[in-house]
C-alpha cells in the first residue's frame, strides 16, 4: 500500500512549558495528520540526551526523555499546580528550546510531583516495574549516582561503583533511596503517558515510526551495566570508538565516540541484547528507522583517544546473521533501513537481503559531481521497496538547500522538474510533490520542508554544538490551508488509503 506521514521531533511540538512533549498539542498534531490523510507520524529517538542535547547520545537505550512528560497532565493529576508551572522560566521564544533553562526549571517540577505521588502506594507503578524493572533500575541508579558525583562520565567515579562491586552496589541504592526512587517515578510517568498517546495515535489511523541509532552513549546506564557488550579494555575504558571517515562533507570524518560492540560475544548469546532491544523498540513504536544501518555490515573503528576520525579503518559486523535472529525470535517486523552515506557493493546486497526498505532523500539526487543518470537518490531509479524523503532531521531544510547549492546544481533541478518558472522561493513545493508521486512505497516529508522554511528550521548540522535540536513549531503553523492541500496531493499521488 502506498503511504506518507511527516516527520516532526516531538521536542518540536509547539507547547506552553518551553519544548514539545506529551500535551494535547501532541493530540492536536495526530488529529491534524489524519485530517491530512497521512497515515505515519516519524520521530527522533525519545531517550534523555546528555551533553549536546543530541537524541542519537542518550543516558540510555530503553528510556525516556523526562522533558517529553506533560506538565499539563500532571496538573490534572493534582501533583502539581498551574501556578507552579507557570511560574518557571522555561525561555521566551516560542520557536526555540532553551536547553539550559529547560534544565533548571523542569527537574524540580518533576521532583514535586514524584513527592506528592504516592508512587510506591499505585498498584500500575509497581506492575511497571515487575516488568521492566532491569533496565529500569539500572538506569535509576545509574542518574541518582551521577548526580551525587555532580554529572561526571562514569568513568570518573569511584572504582567501586564504577565496576559495580555488590557492596558497593548495596550501598548506593540504600543511601539513595529516593533519588533512585524519583527516576524510576520519571520513567513510570513518561511510559504511561507516551503508550496514551500512541494508543490515540493507532486508534486514529496513524503508525508511529520510531528512530534508534545503532550505538549507545559511553556515559549510558547500558554501557555501565553491561561492559561485556562492548569494546572495553579491563578498566572499562574503550578501546576503539565509532565514527564515519573522512569524505567530501568532512575533510577531518566524523568522531561520535560510541563504544564499538563486541559482535562475536553478541553472536555467541544469539543476539539476546539486540532482540531485547528490539522487542522493547516495539512496544514503543509501530516502525522502526535504524540509523547507521551500514555499521551492520562493516563499521568505522577509530583508536581511542584519536582527536580526529583519521587513522580508523574497516571492521566486518554481524551482517545478516542478526537480521535472520531478529525474524526467528521476532517474527516479521517494520524496519527502515537508514543506508544513507558512504555506500558498497556489500551493503547494498544486505539491506537487499534483509528485505527492509532503504531511503532515498531527494536533496542527494542533484550533485553536478555526479551527472549521470544511474544515481540511486534520482525517482526515476527508485523501487517500491524504499522510504523517499526530501531530507532528513541532518540535512537543510529543502528551502535552504535550494538556496545553498550551486547555480549549476539548481539548473539539474529545474531541469529535472521541466520547471524554469517557478520562484526559487516556491520551488520546494515542486519537490515535495516529486517525492510523493514517486513508486516508493512510503513517502516521509519533513514538516519543516511543507512549511517552505529556510535552515532557521534546520533540526541537525552534524559535527556541530551549540544550536541542534532546538527548533520548534509554532502554534498555528500547520493550517488548514496546509492540511487541505497536503491531503489534496496525498490522494492526488495515491497515498491516502
Amino acid at each position: 500500500m502506498r503511504a506518507s506521514g511527516i516527520l516532526l521531533p516531538v521536542s518540536s511540538l509547539p507547547s506552553k512549558y518551553g519544548i514539545g512533549c506529551f500535551s494535547e498539542s501532541a493530540y492536536q498534531f495526530i488529529d491534524q495528520l489524519k485530517e491530512a490523510g497521512q497515515h505515519y507520524w516519524q520521530i527522533l529517538p525519545l531517550g534523555p540526551t546528555s551533553f549536546g542535547d543530541s537524541p542519537y547520545q542518550s543516558f540510555s537505550t530503553y528510556a525516556g526523555n523526562p522533558y517529553f512528560i506533560s506538565l499539563e497532565a500532571l496538573i490534572k493529576e493534582g501533583v502539581l499546580t498551574k501556578e507552579e508551572c507557570d511560574a518557571a522560566d522555561f525561555g521566551s521564544d516560542p520557536e526555540c528550546v532553551d536547553y539550559g533553562r529547560l534544565y533548571e526549571a523542569r527537574f524540580p517540577l518533576l521532583r514535586k510531583a514524584y513527592e506528592r505521588s504516592n508512587i510506591t502506594e499505585n498498584p500500575e507503578f509497581g506492575s511497571f516495574m515487575k516488568e521492566n524493572g532491569g533496565w529500569v533500575r539500572d538506569y535509576a541508579i545509574f542518574m541518582a549516582v551521577k548526580d551525587l558525583f555532580g554529572g561526571a562520565s562514569w568513568d570518573q567515579w569511584p572504582e567501586d561503583i564504577r565496576k559495580r562491586w555488590g557492596y558497593s552496589m548495596d550501598y548506593y541504592q540504600r543511601e539513595l533511596y529516593y533519588e533512585i526512587e524519583f527516576y524510576e517515578y520519571i520513567q513510570f510517568t513518561f511510559s504511561k503517558q507516551w503508550k496514551k498517546l500512541k494508543t490515540y495515535a493507532n486508534e486514529n489511523g496513524i503508525q508511529i515510526i520510531g528512530d534508534i541509532p545503532i550505538y549507545v552513549a559511553y556515559d549510558s546506564a547500558d554501557t555501565w551495566a553491561h561492559p561485556e557488550l562492548f569494546q572495553l579494555d579491563e578498566e572499562n575504558l574503550p578501546v576503539a570508538v565509532a565514527g564515519c571517515p573522512p569524505d567530501g562533507f568532512a575533510a577531518d570524518g566524523q568522531l561520535w565516540g560510541n563504544p564499538l560492540y563486541r559482535w562475536d560475544y553478541h553472536e555467541q548469546t544469539g543476539f539476546a541484547w539486540w532482540l531485547q532491544r528490539l522487542a522493547y523498540c516495539y512496544q514503543l513504536y509501530d516502525v522502526v528507522r535504524i540509523d547507521h544501518f551500514r555499521g551492520f555490515d562493516e563499521y568505522y573503528s577509530i583508536p581511542y583517544g584519536a582527536k580526529t576520525a583519521h587513522g580508523g579503518h574497516w571492521e566486518k559486523g554481524p551482517g545478516i546473521r542478526l537480521f535472520r535472529k531478529v525474524r526467528e525470535c521476532l517474527g516479521e517486523k517494520e524496519i527502515i533501513a537508514e543506508d544513507l552515506g558512504y555506500v558498497t557493493d556489500s551493503v547494498r546486497r544486505l539491506v537487499q537481503e534483509s528485505g527492509y526498505p532503504g531511503m532515498k532523500v531527494i536533496e542527494f539526487a542533484f550533485d553536478s559531481r555526479d551527472t549521470g543518470s544511474a544515481n540511486d537518490y534520482l525517482p526515476h531509479n527508485y523501487t517500491q521497496n524504499s522510504v523517499v524523503y526530501t531530507g532528513t532531521h541532518d540535512n537543510e531544510t529543502l528551502t535552504g538547500w535550494f538556496r545553498d547549492i550551486r547555480p549549476e546544481e539548481r539548473r539539474m533541478v529545474r531541469s529535472y522538474l521541466n520547471d524554469f518558472h517557478t520562484s526559487d522561493e516556491e520551488i520546494y513545493w515542486d519537490l515535495v510533490c516529486m517525492a510523493m508521486r514517486s513508486v516508493s512505497k512510503l513517502c516521509v516529508i519533513p514538516m519543516q520542508d511543507y512549511l517552505g522554511y529556510d535552515n532557521r528550521a534546520r533540526i541537525n548540522q552534524p559535527s556541530t554544538l551549540g544550536k541542534n535540536w532546538k527548533w520548534r513549531l509554532k502554534k498555528g503553523a500547520f493550517s488548514a490551508e496546509l492540511i487541505r492541500k497536503i491531503r489534496e496531493m496525498t490522494a492526488r499521488y495515491g497515498r491516502c488509503c
